[in-house]
This record gives structure tokens, sequence and C-alpha cells, in this order.
């Protein structure tokens, strides 16, 4: 039966969660940080060439899409396997008091990407033609590729170069753990398991308040604040490539001076936010774990309540500020840059529950966070259809009571420690 966090596993939640010596070096010569940046470069890469994509449209089509899809470049739903893989390998690689920092500077590459191809795509178009994006942007995720499967090992006992002290500081500090995968899933235990639904359900309310920004708030600011901030990025960017149906409308366009380079920051501080925002999540928790100020289950549900609890507020709060559009583009960057606090909650403690089924169970609550990127957008064209002004607030309470409801289920029921279903060697079929 499982138990909430307030049961019994409270006391082992709060106890050390590796009494023993100091850790070998961390830094980034060590085998472990090594692997963090090289996940960062690949999620970098995978992002770039999804975003590069985006804006190399333009200029083959030289004009802009249709009017029903005028969108900015932005971030891509992850289509499935990749952060799945990196979590079954973190859970060989990333001993307990730096997992937070070690996966979030990993993860950090999915906005970093976004934004370097914003900057960098849209110059290589209009100096170098855009077949070349193809092959600059093919090629470095080519030699990528094979960096990792040169550089990546499956665990510690693997590598050939890590030293022993390392190695033995990983292998002890995961020993706790268990085996790896066995041969099938302890499905019916993980189905009952109230820890691994308050992130699931976190999950959820987090991605629909995520997606609904991501689809509706430019949406927003054209039908309430009258700021078509999707079609005035794509204008930039039609700009930025001298695509032949926009040229007339960039004449004397003061951003034409330096075009791809200034507004391709522009439309991309949320995503500069968002990165950075993961990487000092990583670190405070870490630091908070390691000075043994909170235990596994604080610092997680700490987090999520950062990154889930103050967009809600910020959210509530667009409605009534009035004709500010600029008002509205600072909150969007708060909101995307506070929600990757996340990152050190609700994101992480799949490893931390379940550390041999991490994979999977990210697959599992993923799911449901594409569910709701696929039911918040239709949910907010129905209550805008009723009344633009009273659609709009409903849309944005609805997303904001869902949050706290999230975050509510997963502070109670949220856990820290290693589950007994994820413990034990499960039967063969």
């Amino acid at each position: 039966m499982e138990r909430a966090a307030g049961s019994a596993e409270a006391p082992h939640e709060a106890a050390p969660l590796l009494p023993r010596p100091p850790a070998p070096s961390s830094g980034p010569c060590s085998a472990r940080c090594a692997l963090a940046l090289l996940a960062h470069g690949a999620l970098l890469v995978a992002y770039a060439l999804r975003a590069a994509l985006s804006i190399a449209i333009v200029a083959i089509t030289g004009s802009s899409p249709p009017s029903g899809d005028r969108s900015a470049p932005g971030p891509r739903p992850p289509q499935g396997v990749i952060f799945p893989a990196q979590y079954t390998l973190w859970a060989k690689w990333a001993p307990p008091l730096e997992r937070s920092r070690l996966m979030n500077i990993a993860d950090a590459g999915c906005t970093f990407g976004t934004f370097s191809a914003l900057l960098v795509a849209g110059i290589i178009c209009q100096s170098l033609g855009w077949p070349l994006v193809f092959y600059i942007f093919g090629g470095v995720g080519c030699a990528w590729c094979l960096c990792w499967f040169l550089l990546v090992y499956e665990d510690p006992a693997s590598h050939p170069w890590i030293s022993a002290g390392e190695r033995e500081y990983i292998v002890s500090s995961l020993a706790h753990q268990g085996s790896s995968h066995g041969r099938s899933l302890p499905l019916g235990a993980m189905a009952k398991s109230l820890p691994l639904w308050a992130i699931a359900i976190a999950c959820f309310c987090t991605d629909w308040l995520f997606y609904m920004l991501l689809t509706s708030m430019p949406t927003f600011m054209s039908n309430v604040l009258h700021f078509d901030l999707r079609e005035w990025l794509w204008d930039q960017w039609c700009c930025s490539l001298r695509a032949p149906g926009c040229v007339a409308s960039c004449q004397g366009s003061e951003s034409a001076s330096f075009p791809a380079l200034q507004n391709g920051l522009l439309s991309s501080l949320p995503y500069i936010g968002n990165g950075l925002g993961h990487i000092l999540a990583g670190l405070l928790a870490d630091f908070l774990l390691a000075r043994r100020v909170l235990g596994t289950a604080a610092v997680r549900k700490l987090f999520s309540a950062l990154g889930m609890l103050l967009p809600s507020v910020f959210l509530v709060v667009v409605p009534y500020i009035g004709s500010s559009s600029t008002a509205a583009v600072v909150l969007l960057t708060l909101v995307l840059t506070i929600i990757s606090m996340t990152g050190a909650g609700i994101n992480i403690n799949h490893i931390d529950i379940a550390p041999r089924y991490a994979g999977f169970l990210l697959g599992v609550t993923n799911t449901f966070g594409i569910i709701a990127g696929i039911i918040a957008p239709t949910a907010v064209g129905l209550l805008v259809s009723q009344d633009l002004q009273a659609g709009w607030r409903n849309a944005f309470f609805v997303a904001a009571a869902l949050n706290v409801f999230g975050l509510i289920f997963y502070v109670a029921f949220g856990s820290g420690t290693v589950q007994g279903w994820a413990r034990e060697e499960p039967a063969a079929p």
C-alpha cells in the first residue's frame, strides 16, 4: 500500500541521502559532468534542427505560410525517444546529491538549441542561402552523433576513462536503488502508486498552462490587446530573409538594419529565461540537498510549488493589465522562466521514486502532458467563442486553478524515496 509524504516514509526522506565521504571532483573533467554537457549538446542540436527547419521554410517558399498557420518558430513537443532514453541513462549516472544540476544542465539544451537556431538560421539563409541551413545544421547533428556514440557509455562500470574514485562514488551512491531494468514491468503496482499519480497529475496541470501560453497567448494579444505577436514575429523573420513577398513591407523598417540578430533576440527572450532558469534551479536544489537544509521530497515539492504557483499568479493578473502589450510580453517571459523551476521538482522526481523504471515512467507522465497540450487550446477556443473578454479571463483562471489543484495533490502524495515496487525484482512472465 502506498503512503503519503507525511507517513512512515518521511523519516527516511529527512535522513542524509549519502552518508559517505565527500564526492570526488564534480568539475568539467569528471565523467558525469562530461555526460551532462554531452546530453546538453544532444538536446541543443535536436531542438536547433527543429527550429532551423521552421525558419528555412520561409526562405524556400519565398513568402509566409497561409494566414491560418502564421506562427513564429517555437519549441515542438518532445517527439518520444530522447527524454526517456536520457532518463534511463541518468538513473545509472546521477548521484542523488547531484541529480538536479546534472539533469537540468542537460535539459537546458532544449531552450538554448531553439534560441541558437532563431539567431543563426536567419543569418545563414540571408548570407549564404537556404540550402546551407540543411548542410550546416545537418552536419553538426551528424558530428554530434559520432561524438555521442564514441564518448557516452551505458554506466560507470563500462566507462574506460572514468577514475576509480568517481566510479566507486557513483556506484555506491546508487546501490540502494536496486539493479537495472527487470524483465517485466510492475504495471499493477505502478497504477496504484500515489506518488506516481502525483507526478502524472502535476505534469498534466503544468503542461496545460505551458501549452496554453505557447499556443494561445499570441491570439490573446492580438484579439484583446490588439498586438499580433505571431504576425509581428513572422514578418520580422520574413524581412530578415528578404523573402520576395515581404520586401515591400520592410522598406524603411528600422529593424531591417540588423534584422536577423535583433528580431531573433526579441523572439528568443522567453527561451533564454527558461534555459537559465533550468540551470539555476538545478544548482539551488542540489545545494539545499547537500547542505541538508531539506530532504528530497521537500526539495521536489518546493521547486514544483515555485514553478506552478507563481506562473498561475502571473496568469491571473494578465486580464487586468489593460492594453499594455509590453506588460504581457514581460509576464510571458517571467512565466516561461519560472515554470522551469519544475525541472528540479516533478521532472526529476521520476528517478527519485523509481530509478530503474525512470525512462518508462517519463514516457507515461509525458503522455499526460501531451494530452493536456491537445485539450488546452481547444478549451480556450470554446471559452473565448462565447464571450471574448470573459472567455479569456475564464481560460486563464482555469489554467491557474488546475495548477493549484495539481500542486496540492503533488504536495499531499508526492514522495522522495524509492518505492517498494521499484526495489523488488519483477517476476518473469
